[in-house]
């Protein structure tokens, strides 16, 4: 009798973080989760990361590490009642007399819990009777209550990288029980590695698709180079979006189009998104992030509309919302575009990141106390209201990067205005 074998991405599932790709900002020594599991006190945190990057792995390897019972739920079939007997059952083990510590819940897709079932989890979480351990692919500002997000640390993780997939590639061609048995010719692996996306378990999909094609399993070869992936994947989209990957390409064009300026591709896209069951507030929470990324200056309006409409989305309801959607969608696809606010935010933290953390100079410091007032603080600030066009010379950077410039602005009407203002601002006083 021929015996079944979990999908590949199930097979190479890593056991130990030796094996786990990725996330070196967490796990490598010296990281946070890193210290967190060397102290031996476990507390309560949420995993943020696309599809696909190892947060159902990290909870079971953690859980192995530790070595308490564990618990796991998926917040797309559990419901209050689930959540109460295993709160019940942990509260049973964490007070028996066998008791190995505190139990792990894990629950996947945290986001999709409603407020209701999030609230079953704080008491538990509060009194220390399980440890929680979340994932999310969605914001946990947005998605987790208050209460319970400030009992949980948030960790953020990222795509894979090359270097991480390229690792988990060779590990798959090799340890694999199926594919140590074939021969593997790698010629290139830009397409490949485009069509992952950053996705572990997308990649291994991809390689599953290659090995299993006619021609691989009759010589025993699999050739990857660009053109076998992307010809492969053309005829076999559905085993692809194995997990439903399609989700975030559907969501990907529907952004690209909005970016790119054309609102019939971005209105398709919504109406494909919208038919295939797609949450309206996940479609509504793309829009505002796209009009401050992709518009930004250049019509600070489509943030007020985007708002508008995930605002109407949340108070309307469905299918009434399809419209307000629909209006932000295609007010922003026909928008100017401009991601000058984008780009000076990511310049200044790469800028902090790399050099030292510059003191405040005196003049723009807080003086509540009257010792700070004897030693400066606030002595020689200028207020800009006293002034002719309510502005001043004086400095705000620290003295040791005057004259560093993070915003460029760029090429369209309003931020053409807002440069000609603060020009004629600064020179006039001069």
């Amino acid at each position: 009798m021929t015996q079944l074998l979990p999908p590949l991405a199930e097979r190479l599932r890593p056991k130990s973080l030796e094996d786990y790709y990725g996330q070196d900002h967490l796990v490598r020594p010296g990281a946070p989760l890193y210290e967190m599991l060397s102290s031996g006190v476990l507390r309560s945190f949420i995993l943020w990361g696309p599809p696909g990057v190892g947060k159902t792995t990290l909870a079971h390897i953690i859980s192995q590490q530790i070595k308490v019972p564990f618990y796991q739920l998926s917040a797309v079939n559990s419901g209050v009642k689930d959540v109460r007997e295993v709160i019940d059952q942990a509260e049973k083990e964490r007070t028996g007399l066998f008791t190995q510590g505190t139990p792990i819940l894990f629950i996947d897709e945290i986001h999709r819990f409603s407020k209701a079932q999030q609230d079953s989890l704080l008491h538990a979480v509060e009194r220390g009777v399980v440890t929680l351990i979340g994932a999310t692919t969605e914001n946990p500002s947005f998605e987790v209550i208050r209460p319970l997000l400030s009992r949980c640390r948030v960790f953020v993780l990222n795509s894979l990288d090359a270097n991480g997939l390229s690792k988990l590639l060779h590990r798959a061609i090799t340890n694999d029980v199926i594919l140590r048995e074939l021969s593997f010719e790698i010629e290139e692996t830009d397409a490949l590695f485009a069509a992952s996306g950053g996705d572990a378990r997308r990649l291994l999909n991809i390689i599953e698709i290659l090995a299993s094609t006619s021609d691989a399993i009759e010589s025993k070869h699999v050739l990857i180079n660009n053109h076998t992936v992307t010809e492969e994947l053309q005829q076999n989209l559905a085993a692809y979006d194995k997990g439903g990957e399609l989700h975030y390409d559907i969501i990907s064009a529907f952004i690209k189009s909005i970016r790119g300026s054309d609102p019939d591709a971005a209105i398709y896209w919504l109406a494909r998104m919208i038919e295939g069951g797609e949450d309206p507030e996940f479609i509504a929470r793309r829009l505002v992030i796209s009009a401050s990324e992709d518009i930004g200056l250049a019509n600070p309006n489509a943030l007020l509309i985007a708002n508008a409409a995930f605002d109407a989305v949340h108070k309307i309801g469905w299918p009434e919302g399809r419209i307000p959607l629909a209006e932000a969608t295609i007010y922003l696809a026909v928008s100017p575009k401009s991601n000058s606010a984008y780009n000076a935010i990511n310049t200044a933290i790469s800028f902090v990141q790399k050099t030292p953390p510059y003191p405040v100079p005196l003049h723009l410091r807080n003086a509540p106390t009257k010792l700070m007032e004897e030693l400066g603080y606030g002595k020689e600030y200028k207020y800009p209201h006293d002034y002719k066009m309510h502005y001043t010379d004086q400095e705000y950077l620290p003295k040791e990067i005057m004259g560093t410039t993070f915003w460029e602005s760029q090429d369209n009407p309003a931020e053409d205005r807002l440069k000609q203002r603060l020009y004629e601002t600064t020179q006039k006083r001069q």
